[in-house]
């Protein structure tokens, strides 16, 4: 294990994050004139509740906030994973979802790291010249107890301490010491440093407490010495920083996660530098970002080994996300806090939904496909899966004949989604992507049809089995002679169980 770093402890003021905005913004302005090197420091805060760091005293967190980007967002459930430690950090370390890092809970029974290595091992494989750093007091993090390390021994430099054994209100401030030495004096291209008190607090007195509001505030003076660091580096002005805060889970009021409650579902991404505006925030944004943003920080591309995307990526201009100013709250669907809005029945431009074949009545909201969020319709009915629907993001369309069938009807669930009419070249080869979650029983059924010049759909996918978050990709090969191209989704169904579409491209 390495030695613990010394260095003195740096004075934290509120003014620890303007100082580094100022520095960001003064860095930016004149990148053009300069050669940079780009850095990265990812601060990972264990089962922090967004909504409370706004009611701490936390002016540095706040501070990044209103310097850069806020974006909560919200995880699975099982049965893909617990809301835990070992399933939530390993997901932001490794920019993929448990499916496929296989970590299911704490004990990392299944983990699949030679596969889907931690973003800094990504760098160093990639780029072995840069430095790498990881500081952590929870042990499997940066250490081999408790069935670690996630972030593996290629890194350059761990520190691991015992936040278990030793508490987190003793070893978090070393972590900071340590670490903030190594961000001020030392040379890290990428750094992921870990506090763990503010869940210790959650899990003795709740995220409702005094308790969980004063760790907040104690480890934001320890993000500001973090911030500090950076900022006095003797190389400050030649470098390029992205700072990214996230948390692994949320918390429920009373104290706890590992449950599919929005409470502890939730989770969210702070960052701040050269490319984010201020006081920004997003509604698209997934855990799997901060390690894809990190990556492409430092010049390394994963591409589609992972699942994240980078923050400063593209907009893929999915028209489904243009429909969140017109999100609704509940009709019928009780479960669903009154306050949260989050479907329409209206399609985006050029798009459309038949319902001629669907019965009357039902549950309002999922009377036909409808375009919702995962806050939303996830809380409809906990625990049928609706949680797994992690790679779709923002607003995304969803048949659930399920949740309709809830409500007297007639008839029976016959509904299809039609884009816009998409031009093609007759005798090509074109490629339709999406992302998609479907749950399978007997009775339903699930199609995507396919016609040319306004001609008789046909089938080209038909889902028989559970197809559960999953990237689809379908190679259509154009007739000769064919102009433009429709795509339909029909789903069937009496009540169990649904199918959600989204970001649908032709390529």
């Amino acid at each position: 294990m390495p030695t613990v770093l010394s260095g003195r402890a740096l004075a934290v003021t509120a003014t620890a994050t303007a100082l580094l905005a100022t520095a960001l913004g003064t860095h930016t302005a004149t990148a053009a004139a300069a050669a940079t090197t780009d850095k990265v420091l990812v601060i990972g805060i264990d089962g922090v509740v967004l909504d409370r760091v706004k009611a701490a005293n936390a002016p540095n967190l706040n501070g990044l906030m209103a310097q850069g980007l806020t974006a909560k967002s919200t995880l699975y459930a099982n049965p893909m994973a617990a809301t835990s430690s070992g399933p939530g950090w390993s997901t932001i370390a490794t920019g993929v979802w448990p499916d496929k890092h296989g970590v299911k809970d704490n004990s990392f029974t299944g983990k699949n790291f030679t596969a889907y290595p931690d973003f800094l091992t990504r760098i160093e494989n990639a780029k072995p010249a840069l430095n790498t750093y990881a500081a952590a007091d929870w042990e499997p993090l940066t250490s081999t107890d408790q069935n670690g390390p996630v972030f593996s021994a290629k890194v350059d430099k761990r520190l691991s301490l015992k936040g278990d054994r030793d508490g987190y209100g003793t070893e978090d401030p070393k972590i900071a010491a340590a670490a903030s030495a190594e961000l001020q004096g030392q040379n890290p291209d990428a750094s992921f440093v870990y506090l763990g008190q503010v869940d210790s607090a959650g899990h003795s007195y709740g995220a409702a407490s005094q308790q969980y509001l004063d760790a907040i505030g104690r480890v934001d003076t320890m993000v500001g010495q973090l911030l500090t660091a950076v900022q006095n580096r003797p190389t400050y002005a030649q470098e390029n920083w992205k700072i990214l805060v996230t948390t692994d889970h949320g918390h429920t009021d009373a104290g706890g996660h590992g449950g599919s409650s929005i409470q502890e579902r939730g989770t969210f991404v702070i960052a701040k530098g050269a490319g984010i505006p201020a006081g920004s925030v997003r509604t698209d944004v997934k855990l799997v970002d901060v390690a894809a943003t990190a990556l492409a920080q430092v010049g390394v591309d994963a591409g589609s080994a992972i699942d994240g995307v980078p923050l400063g990526a593209p907009d893929d201009n999915d028209p489904f996300d243009t429909l969140r100013p017109s999100l609704q709250g509940r009709v019928d669907e009780t479960g669903i806090p009154a306050g949260v809005k989050g479907f329409t029945h209206t399609p985006p431009a050029g798009w459309s939904v038949d319902n001629s074949k669907t019965g009357t009545g039902g549950v309002t909201e999922w009377a036909g496909w409808a375009f919702a969020t995962d806050e939303f319709w996830s809380q409809s009915q906990r625990d049928q899966w609706r949680e797994l629907n992690v790679r779709s993001r923002d607003v995304f369309a969803v048949a659930d004949s399920d949740e309709w069938d809830d409500k007297s009807h007639t008839g029976s669930y016959d509904s299809t989604l039609i884009t816009p009419q998409w031009a093609v070249t007759g005798g090509t080869t074109k490629n339709l992507t999406f992302q998609t979650h479907y749950r399978h029983e007997a009775g339903q059924s699930a199609q995507v049809l396919v016609s040319y010049n306004g001609g008789t759909p046909t089938v080209v996918k038909s889902y028989t089995a559970d197809a559960v978050a999953k990237a689809e990709s379908l190679a259509l090969q154009v007739p000769a002679g064919a102009t433009d191209v429709q795509i339909r989704f029909r789903y069937t169904g009496s009540n169990n169980w649904f199918w959600t579409v989204d970001n649908v491209k032709l390529g």
